[in-house]
């Protein structure tokens, strides 16, 4: 990853990006964030009752 980092007032401050590194830093918080969302999706449900898959195949008639 290539990055020019702009320090103001002796703090950094501003950083410049490729496109192409951007993309890939987007598409990383974007999977993190799914990631998030499923792990708190899974701990709501708890102890909420499964089915198998054979079972839930069998209970679609398929």
């Amino acid at each position: 990853m290539k990055a020019q980092i702009f320090e103001k007032d002796g703090r950094k401050e501003f950083v410049v990006l490729t496109y192409e590194d951007f993309l890939k830093i987007q598409e990383a918080l974007e999977m993190y964030e799914d990631l998030r969302a499923l792990r708190k999706a899974k701990q709501e449900e708890g102890e909420a009752p499964t089915v198998s898959f054979d079972q839930a195949k069998e209970l679609l008639g398929v």
